[in-house]
């Protein structure tokens, strides 16, 4: 993205006011914080509990997402695409409609069927599994999918992006052999540790989720799968809770806590030996018999919604720079300054660069704080070709030639 900036943008003069004299001490409100950073917003004639993204929670939004679609693909994951719908037979089969109704939209009538909005991918990913045979030298198969579902929330829990109606989930599922479960699971929740360290933030706890009494439950060899999972933490402090396990099996959840203290799940790794039998799932192993696989649901980020709700609370708006909606400011300390600044920035297609050329120095480099990167063009900067650097923490970089200033930032901000 290469943008001239007129103005600054909505918001923020407000928030860097407010952060300087806070910087310590602030709880950060991702409802309030979001808005005035212009990352999204809601409309009653869209609905409750249905955000929009504006163009730099766009920003965040899609590098997460090419963050995450990246770190999946060195993991050997192949990425599909499956429709937001299905027919209501899928869900009854999957187990859904039978434990898990309440919280999904009515079927509406189409064409003599009944279609309902998917509150999960796993039953999508578990039929492209069955689209054609698989033998064992295909296993570990692992899908990956960034995909809308839909969750019929009532109206007291939504709020801002951590509680939504219609979530991008960043969901994944790996079939794979009985005896392939425990080091698939174990390099998921690997992967989901490295993505929190990419991102700055820090799981406030891991939970080992369990089934509780009554009736929400499947039958099923919840006893191996929660050996598995406890194997897999084995070295991690975590609480074993009844009661919050999937309706098909036990989970791993990593936990968060927002600024108000309020707890939530955003990454999930669970172990799953129901589904594979509901939909025949089935694989040709070396002794040329056939076997049932094993369904690892795994989810790094869990919904974009709330992983950029929590980073926004987490930092404050002040993203890593890879996440930055603008990762490089120039101001030009006069119009004269104006067309080396032009230069510049024609030469960062790979960096997310504007133009700061209105207003005192003073004030332009202020609302730019959250800006990872800001560059002061003055005559001596212009006369020698060079760019002298602010970070976001005040410290300055000695002046050096432009391409040299570039090529340094291209690596800071790979996450």
């Amino acid at each position: 993205m290469l943008t001239e900036a007129r103005g600054g943008r909505p918001g923020l003069r407000l928030v860097v006011d407010r952060l300087a004299v806070h910087e310590e001490s602030t709880v950060h409100d991702h409802r309030k914080l979001g808005r005035e950073l212009g990352l999204f917003d809601t409309d009653p004639l869209i609905g409750a509990g249905l955000p929009y993204w504006l163009p730099d929670g766009a920003i965040v939004r899609h590098s997460l997402e090419e963050y995450v679609r990246g770190l999946e693909r060195r993991a050997g994951y192949q990425h599909v695409h499956s429709p937001v719908l299905g027919k209501r037979e899928l869900y009854e089969i999957s187990g859904h409609w039978a434990h898990y109704r309440d919280d999904m939209y009515p079927p509406m009538d189409v064409g003599g069927e009944q279609l309902v909005l998917r509150p999960s991918l796993c039953p999508h990913h578990a039929l492209i599994y069955r689209s054609r045979g698989r033998s064992y030298r295909e296993l570990p198969l692992r899908i990956a999918e960034i995909g809308g579902m839909f969750r019929s929330e009532l109206s007291g829990v939504l709020g801002g992006l951590s509680r939504v109606r219609a979530i991008q989930l960043n969901d994944a599922h790996i079939f794979c052999t009985p005896d392939q479960v425990e080091a698939e699971a174990s390099a998921a929740l690997a992967m989901i540790r490295k993505a929190y360290d990419a991102l700055g933030i820090s799981p406030a706890r891991y939970r080992l989720s369990l089934p509780g009494p009554g009736g929400k439950y499947v039958a099923g060899d919840w006893d191996r799968a929660v050996d598995i999972l406890r194997s897999v933490l084995d070295g991690l402090p975590y609480d074993a809770v009844e009661g919050e396990a999937a309706f098909y099996g036990p989970k791993i959840d990593v936990q968060i806590v927002d600024g108000a203290g309020r707890e939530s799940t955003l990454s999930t790794v669970q172990i799953d030996f129901h589904q594979p039998e509901r939909f025949g799932l089935e694989y040709v192993g070396a002794d040329a018999a056939k076997h049932r696989p094993v369904m690892v649901h795994r989810s790094i980020i869990g919904s974009v919604e709330r992983a950029v709700a929590q980073l926004v609370e987490v930092h404050g708006g002040a993203f890593p720079a890879w996440l930055a909606p603008v990762q490089l400011r120039l101001l030009p300390v006069s119009p004269a300054e104006l067309p080396y600044a032009r230069s510049i920035l024609d030469r960062c297609d790979d960096l997310r660069v504007e133009i700061a050329p209105e207003g005192s120095l003073g004030a332009r480099i202020r609302d730019g704080r959250l800006v990872p990167y800001q560059a002061v063009l003055g005559p001596q900067e212009v006369a020698a070709g060079q760019l002298s650097l602010r970070l976001r923490d005040g410290h300055r970089v000695d002046a050096q030639p432009a391409e040299e200033a570039l090529a340094w930032i291209r690596a800071e901000v790979k996450p």
